[in-house]
Protein backbone atom coordinates (compact mmCIF):
# COMPACT_ATOMS: atom_id res chain seq x y z
CA UNK A 1 0.00 0.00 0.00
CA UNK A 2 2.94 2.49 1.08
CA UNK A 3 4.28 1.61 -2.44
CA UNK A 4 1.29 2.20 -4.09
CA UNK A 5 1.19 5.60 -2.36
CA UNK A 6 4.60 6.47 -2.73
CA UNK A 7 4.08 5.68 -6.84
CA UNK A 8 1.12 8.12 -6.80
CA UNK A 9 2.53 10.81 -5.17
CA UNK A 10 6.05 10.64 -7.30
CA UNK A 11 3.32 10.45 -10.41
CA UNK A 12 2.05 13.61 -9.72
CA UNK A 13 4.90 15.41 -8.83
CA UNK A 14 6.64 14.06 -12.08
CA UNK A 15 3.10 15.76 -13.99
CA UNK A 16 3.16 18.98 -11.94
CA UNK A 17 6.92 19.04 -13.07
CA UNK A 18 5.61 18.63 -16.61
CA UNK A 19 3.38 21.59 -16.44
CA UNK A 20 5.42 23.72 -15.23
CA UNK A 21 8.07 23.23 -17.62
CA UNK A 22 5.46 23.57 -20.91
CA UNK A 23 5.33 27.10 -20.70
CA UNK A 24 8.90 27.17 -20.56
CA UNK A 25 9.06 24.45 -23.71
CA UNK A 26 6.36 25.84 -25.85
CA UNK A 27 7.80 28.90 -25.56
CA UNK A 28 10.94 27.43 -26.78
CA UNK A 29 9.58 25.48 -29.71
CA UNK A 30 7.49 29.09 -30.89
CA UNK A 31 11.04 30.93 -31.21
CA UNK A 32 12.50 27.58 -33.11
CA UNK A 33 9.06 27.11 -35.08
CA UNK A 34 7.87 30.34 -35.88
CA UNK A 35 8.75 34.85 -35.97
CA UNK A 36 8.28 36.56 -32.98
CA UNK A 37 4.88 37.71 -31.71
CA UNK A 38 4.06 40.83 -33.82
CA UNK A 39 1.48 43.66 -32.62
CA UNK A 40 -1.69 43.69 -35.28
CA UNK A 41 -1.36 44.63 -37.52
CA UNK A 42 0.66 42.84 -40.51
CA UNK A 43 0.72 42.26 -44.14
CA UNK A 44 2.99 39.99 -45.99
CA UNK A 45 3.49 39.41 -49.94
CA UNK A 46 5.25 37.33 -52.47
CA UNK A 47 8.69 38.12 -53.93
CA UNK A 48 10.98 41.60 -54.19
CA UNK A 49 7.70 43.40 -55.52
CA UNK A 50 6.09 42.74 -52.66
CA UNK A 51 8.41 45.35 -50.14
CA UNK A 52 6.54 48.33 -52.78
CA UNK A 53 3.12 46.53 -52.30
CA UNK A 54 3.42 46.40 -48.77
CA UNK A 55 3.94 50.10 -48.26
CA UNK A 56 1.26 51.08 -49.61
CA UNK A 57 -1.24 48.18 -48.11
CA UNK A 58 0.40 49.85 -45.03
CA UNK A 59 -0.99 53.19 -44.88
CA UNK A 60 -4.45 51.70 -44.80
CA UNK A 61 -3.06 49.13 -42.21
CA UNK A 62 -1.58 51.42 -40.21
CA UNK A 63 -4.58 53.59 -40.06
CA UNK A 64 -6.65 51.01 -38.42
CA UNK A 65 -7.82 50.13 -42.46
CA UNK A 66 -9.60 47.17 -43.65
CA UNK A 67 -7.58 44.39 -44.21
CA UNK A 68 -9.75 44.18 -47.42
CA UNK A 69 -9.04 47.26 -48.77
CA UNK A 70 -4.81 46.93 -47.94
CA UNK A 71 -4.81 44.17 -50.35
CA UNK A 72 -6.42 45.21 -53.03
CA UNK A 73 -4.56 48.37 -52.94
CA UNK A 74 -1.04 46.46 -52.46
CA UNK A 75 -1.28 44.16 -55.42
CA UNK A 76 -3.07 47.14 -57.61
CA UNK A 77 0.63 48.45 -57.24
CA UNK A 78 2.11 45.73 -59.25
CA UNK A 79 -0.84 44.75 -61.58
CA UNK A 80 -0.42 48.63 -62.96
CA UNK A 81 3.62 48.54 -63.27
CA UNK A 82 3.52 47.62 -67.05
CA UNK A 83 7.41 46.62 -66.76
CA UNK A 84 6.41 43.86 -64.21
CA UNK A 85 6.61 40.27 -66.75
CA UNK A 86 4.70 38.01 -64.44
CA UNK A 87 1.67 40.63 -63.32
CA UNK A 88 -0.81 42.66 -64.97
CA UNK A 89 -1.12 43.77 -68.74
CA UNK A 90 2.91 44.18 -68.88
CA UNK A 91 2.96 40.47 -68.41
CA UNK A 92 4.12 37.63 -70.84
CA UNK A 93 1.26 36.74 -73.16
CA UNK A 94 -0.17 32.89 -74.17
CA UNK A 95 1.31 31.14 -76.87
CA UNK A 96 -1.35 32.78 -79.13
CA UNK A 97 0.11 36.34 -77.95
CA UNK A 98 -2.73 37.03 -75.36
CA UNK A 99 -2.02 38.48 -72.32
CA UNK A 100 -4.21 37.18 -69.85
CA UNK A 101 -5.12 37.42 -66.59
CA UNK A 102 -5.85 35.86 -63.48
CA UNK A 103 -7.13 37.17 -60.11
CA UNK A 104 -8.82 36.52 -56.45
CA UNK A 105 -9.60 38.76 -53.41
CA UNK A 106 -11.21 36.68 -50.28
CA UNK A 107 -12.38 38.78 -47.28
CA UNK A 108 -13.33 37.86 -43.32
CA UNK A 109 -16.49 36.90 -43.94
CA UNK A 110 -15.12 34.14 -46.47
CA UNK A 111 -17.15 36.40 -49.11
CA UNK A 112 -14.65 35.25 -52.51
CA UNK A 113 -14.62 36.77 -56.11
CA UNK A 114 -12.67 35.82 -58.91
CA UNK A 115 -11.79 36.11 -62.44
CA UNK A 116 -9.63 34.07 -65.35
CA UNK A 117 -8.81 34.57 -68.64
CA UNK A 118 -9.37 38.03 -68.50
CA UNK A 119 -7.84 40.60 -71.16
CA UNK A 120 -7.54 43.93 -71.26
CA UNK A 121 -7.88 45.15 -68.18
CA UNK A 122 -5.59 47.23 -65.70
CA UNK A 123 -6.33 45.79 -62.36
CA UNK A 124 -7.94 42.24 -62.39
CA UNK A 125 -8.16 42.44 -58.87
CA UNK A 126 -10.51 44.91 -58.30
CA UNK A 127 -12.99 43.20 -61.03
CA UNK A 128 -12.53 40.57 -58.70
CA UNK A 129 -13.70 42.92 -55.71
CA UNK A 130 -16.44 43.85 -58.16
CA UNK A 131 -17.26 40.15 -58.69
CA UNK A 132 -17.99 38.96 -55.02
CA UNK A 133 -19.53 42.37 -54.34
CA UNK A 134 -21.98 42.60 -56.94
CA UNK A 135 -22.78 39.04 -58.41
CA UNK A 136 -24.57 36.03 -56.77
CA UNK A 137 -21.25 34.14 -58.66
CA UNK A 138 -17.56 33.23 -57.28
CA UNK A 139 -15.84 33.21 -60.66
CA UNK A 140 -16.05 34.92 -63.89
CA UNK A 141 -14.03 33.97 -66.86
CA UNK A 142 -12.75 34.96 -70.46
CA UNK A 143 -15.10 37.01 -72.40
CA UNK A 144 -17.60 37.04 -69.78
CA UNK A 145 -15.44 38.57 -67.11
CA UNK A 146 -14.22 41.50 -69.55
CA UNK A 147 -18.00 41.99 -70.26
CA UNK A 148 -18.47 42.40 -66.74
CA UNK A 149 -15.78 44.69 -66.47
CA UNK A 150 -16.92 46.72 -68.41
CA UNK A 151 -20.46 46.99 -67.55
CA UNK A 152 -18.55 48.28 -63.49
CA UNK A 153 -16.86 50.98 -65.44
CA UNK A 154 -13.24 49.11 -66.08
CA UNK A 155 -11.89 50.84 -69.15
CA UNK A 156 -10.99 48.16 -72.19
CA UNK A 157 -6.83 48.97 -72.28
CA UNK A 158 -4.58 47.45 -75.05
CA UNK A 159 -3.78 43.73 -74.58
CA UNK A 160 -0.28 43.25 -75.35
CA UNK A 161 2.28 46.20 -74.78
CA UNK A 162 5.30 46.50 -77.34
CA UNK A 163 7.98 44.90 -75.32
CA UNK A 164 6.15 42.13 -74.02
CA UNK A 165 5.11 41.94 -78.16
CA UNK A 166 8.79 41.78 -79.55
CA UNK A 167 9.84 39.05 -76.91
CA UNK A 168 6.61 36.94 -77.93
CA UNK A 169 7.91 37.19 -81.68
CA UNK A 170 11.32 36.18 -80.80
CA UNK A 171 9.83 33.05 -78.42
CA UNK A 172 7.78 31.67 -81.53
CA UNK A 173 11.19 31.62 -83.53
CA UNK A 174 11.73 28.31 -80.97
CA UNK A 175 8.33 27.99 -79.41
CA UNK A 176 10.04 26.25 -76.79
CA UNK A 177 8.17 25.94 -73.40
CA UNK A 178 9.32 24.84 -70.39
CA UNK A 179 8.44 26.52 -67.46
CA UNK A 180 11.77 27.56 -65.12
CA UNK A 181 11.86 27.26 -61.59
CA UNK A 182 12.61 31.31 -60.26
CA UNK A 183 12.36 33.05 -63.35
CA UNK A 184 10.00 35.37 -63.87
CA UNK A 185 7.73 34.55 -66.26
CA UNK A 186 4.89 32.66 -63.88
CA UNK A 187 5.75 34.69 -60.84
CA UNK A 188 2.21 36.08 -58.82
CA UNK A 189 1.65 38.76 -56.17
CA UNK A 190 -0.26 37.21 -53.05
CA UNK A 191 -0.60 39.37 -50.47
CA UNK A 192 -2.62 38.22 -47.05
CA UNK A 193 -3.10 40.83 -44.27
CA UNK A 194 -4.24 41.15 -40.71
CA UNK A 195 -5.40 44.29 -39.61
CA UNK A 196 -5.77 46.13 -36.42
CA UNK A 197 -9.34 44.22 -35.38
CA UNK A 198 -7.60 41.05 -36.05
CA UNK A 199 -9.11 40.27 -39.12
CA UNK A 200 -7.90 38.76 -42.31
CA UNK A 201 -8.08 39.21 -46.20
CA UNK A 202 -5.96 38.07 -49.01
CA UNK A 203 -5.54 38.82 -52.91
CA UNK A 204 -3.62 37.10 -55.68
CA UNK A 205 -2.90 38.20 -59.20
CA UNK A 206 -1.08 36.85 -62.12
CA UNK A 207 -0.55 36.89 -65.71
CA UNK A 208 0.21 32.92 -65.50
CA UNK A 209 2.97 31.13 -66.66
CA UNK A 210 4.34 33.21 -69.71
CA UNK A 211 4.11 31.29 -73.51
CA UNK A 212 1.17 29.10 -71.80
CA UNK A 213 -1.68 27.40 -74.13
CA UNK A 214 -4.31 29.87 -74.27
CA UNK A 215 -6.73 29.45 -71.79
CA UNK A 216 -4.53 27.72 -69.16
CA UNK A 217 -5.61 28.66 -65.95
CA UNK A 218 -3.44 28.26 -62.65
CA UNK A 219 -3.87 28.28 -58.92
CA UNK A 220 -3.60 32.39 -58.50
CA UNK A 221 -7.36 32.65 -59.47
CA UNK A 222 -8.70 29.27 -57.35
CA UNK A 223 -9.66 29.89 -53.41
CA UNK A 224 -8.08 27.28 -51.80
CA UNK A 225 -5.44 26.96 -53.97
CA UNK A 226 -3.69 30.26 -54.58
CA UNK A 227 -5.39 31.62 -51.29
CA UNK A 228 -7.46 31.04 -48.70
CA UNK A 229 -8.55 33.48 -45.48
CA UNK A 230 -10.31 31.70 -42.40
CA UNK A 231 -10.92 34.65 -39.62
CA UNK A 232 -10.75 31.79 -36.97
CA UNK A 233 -7.47 30.44 -38.17
CA UNK A 234 -4.90 33.13 -40.38
CA UNK A 235 -4.89 33.69 -43.83
CA UNK A 236 -2.34 31.74 -46.61
CA UNK A 237 -1.09 32.56 -50.11
CA UNK A 238 1.16 30.88 -52.95
CA UNK A 239 3.75 31.48 -55.49
CA UNK A 240 5.15 29.31 -58.08
CA UNK A 241 3.92 26.48 -60.42
CA UNK A 242 -0.01 26.49 -60.00
CA UNK A 243 -0.65 23.01 -61.31
CA UNK A 244 1.51 21.81 -58.46
CA UNK A 245 -0.38 23.85 -56.23
CA UNK A 246 -3.96 22.84 -57.24
CA UNK A 247 -2.99 19.37 -56.71
CA UNK A 248 -3.32 19.92 -52.82
CA UNK A 249 -5.55 22.69 -52.53
CA UNK A 250 -2.21 24.49 -51.50
CA UNK A 251 -4.12 27.20 -49.02
CA UNK A 252 -6.75 25.48 -48.05
CA UNK A 253 -4.13 22.98 -46.74
CA UNK A 254 -1.70 25.19 -44.90
CA UNK A 255 -5.12 26.87 -43.13
CA UNK A 256 -5.81 23.71 -41.77
CA UNK A 257 -2.99 22.18 -41.02
CA UNK A 258 -3.06 26.22 -38.52
CA UNK A 259 -6.35 25.05 -37.69
CA UNK A 260 -5.07 21.35 -36.22
CA UNK A 261 -2.26 23.51 -33.95
CA UNK A 262 0.69 23.94 -36.22
CA UNK A 263 2.33 27.04 -36.47
CA UNK A 264 2.19 29.02 -39.60
CA UNK A 265 5.92 27.82 -40.57
CA UNK A 266 4.84 24.37 -39.58
CA UNK A 267 1.96 24.02 -42.14
CA UNK A 268 4.07 25.90 -44.82
CA UNK A 269 6.82 22.53 -44.73
CA UNK A 270 4.11 20.19 -44.75
CA UNK A 271 2.28 21.48 -47.46
CA UNK A 272 5.53 21.90 -49.44
CA UNK A 273 6.29 18.12 -48.12
CA UNK A 274 3.15 17.11 -49.63
CA UNK A 275 3.45 18.65 -52.86
CA UNK A 276 7.48 17.12 -52.73
CA UNK A 277 5.52 13.61 -52.28
CA UNK A 278 3.39 14.00 -55.53
CA UNK A 279 5.91 15.00 -57.28
CA UNK A 280 8.41 12.32 -56.34
CA UNK A 281 5.33 9.60 -56.36
CA UNK A 282 4.41 11.20 -60.35
CA UNK A 283 8.26 10.03 -61.69
CA UNK A 284 8.93 14.24 -61.55
CA UNK A 285 12.23 15.98 -61.18
CA UNK A 286 11.66 18.53 -58.40
CA UNK A 287 14.31 20.82 -60.16
CA UNK A 288 11.51 21.53 -62.43
CA UNK A 289 8.89 22.92 -60.09
CA UNK A 290 9.25 25.83 -57.74
CA UNK A 291 6.09 26.30 -55.30
CA UNK A 292 6.24 28.67 -52.18
CA UNK A 293 3.92 29.01 -49.26
CA UNK A 294 3.47 32.38 -46.87
CA UNK A 295 1.30 32.06 -44.12
CA UNK A 296 -0.03 34.16 -40.72
CA UNK A 297 -2.19 33.29 -37.82
CA UNK A 298 -4.31 34.90 -35.44
CA UNK A 299 -1.40 35.71 -33.22
CA UNK A 300 0.62 37.55 -35.74
CA UNK A 301 3.09 34.80 -36.49
CA UNK A 302 4.17 34.20 -39.75
CA UNK A 303 6.13 31.45 -41.86
CA UNK A 304 7.00 30.93 -45.30
CA UNK A 305 8.61 27.58 -47.03
CA UNK A 306 8.68 26.53 -50.57
CA UNK A 307 10.97 23.76 -52.74
CA UNK A 308 13.79 25.12 -53.49
CA UNK A 309 16.15 27.74 -52.99
CA UNK A 310 15.34 31.55 -55.16
CA UNK A 311 11.77 32.37 -53.31
CA UNK A 312 11.21 35.44 -50.95
CA UNK A 313 8.92 37.71 -49.41
CA UNK A 314 8.22 40.67 -48.15
CA UNK A 315 6.93 41.15 -44.31
CA UNK A 316 5.34 44.64 -43.10
CA UNK A 317 4.43 45.19 -39.55
CA UNK A 318 5.42 48.12 -37.18
CA UNK A 319 8.82 46.87 -37.29
CA UNK A 320 8.96 47.87 -40.85
CA UNK A 321 8.77 46.40 -44.20
CA UNK A 322 11.97 43.83 -44.90
CA UNK A 323 12.28 41.32 -47.67
CA UNK A 324 13.25 37.50 -46.02
CA UNK A 325 14.75 34.83 -48.03
CA UNK A 326 12.33 31.37 -47.47
CA UNK A 327 13.91 28.70 -46.26
CA UNK A 328 13.39 25.63 -48.35
CA UNK A 329 13.27 21.94 -49.37
CA UNK A 330 16.04 21.28 -51.23
CA UNK A 331 19.13 21.55 -49.50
Amino acid sequence: MANRRNFIKTSALAAAAVVTQMPKVMAEENKRINKPLTVKPIVISTWKFGIEANEEAWKILANSGRALDAVETGVKIIEGNMKERSVGLGGRPDRDGHVTLDACIMDEYANIGSVACLEHIKHPVSVARAVMEKTPHVMLVGDGALQFALSQGFIKEKGVIEETQKEWKEWLKTSNYKPQANIENHDTIGMIAMDANGNFSGACTTSGLGYKMHGRVGDSPIIGAGLFVDNEVGAATATGHGEEVIRIAGCHTVVELMRQGKSPQQACEEAVARIVRITKGRGKNLKDIQVGFIAINQNGQYGAYCVQSGFNYAVHNDAGNNLIDSDFFMK
